[in-house]
């Protein structure tokens, strides 16, 4: 079992970060041939998530969907003034789980790995946990 962690600094408010090569070395690095990679964010305004990351266009409409479903000011409660954040981070998750097999990643051809910015920007943390032999 190997456990790793890395920084993404951000520069929006909302933003799709590609962490896929990173997690890609950490598993190259892990010496794990078969197993399973754990990407975990531990953040309450921020989420991971898989999807495709050959077209960027596919990162914006994701933004636009999530910032029209949820808007940043709605009447909220909390004071802290950034519950959709919150939201978002609650409805994407805070960790995927990726097969590793002879020592790669299985992602489909057009997958990757996204850090989900939703109360940026900030300075964060991604924790990847690599479990087989």
């Amino acid at each position: 079992m190997a456990v790793s962690r890395f920084n993404v600094r951000t520069g929006n408010r909302t933003e799709l970060v590609d962490i896929t090569d990173k997690v890609g070395n950490v598993v190259r690095n892990s010496k794990v041939d078969n197993g399973v990679c754990i990407v975990y964010v531990p953040h309450t305004t921020a989420a991971v998530t898989i999807n495709e990351n050959a077209d960027p266009s596919v990162k914006r409409d994701i933004l636009m969907e999530l910032n029209k479903t949820i808007p940043f000011n709605d009447g909220y409660s909390h004071m802290e003034g950034n519950s959709a954040a919150h939201i978002k981070s609650t409805l994407v998750g805070a960790s995927v789980q990726i097969p590793v097999e002879n020592g790669r990643l299985t992602l489909g051809t057009w997958q990757g790995i996204f850090f989900c910015e939703f109360d940026g920007p900030r300075n964060r943390s991604v924790i990847v946990q690599i479990i087989g032999k």
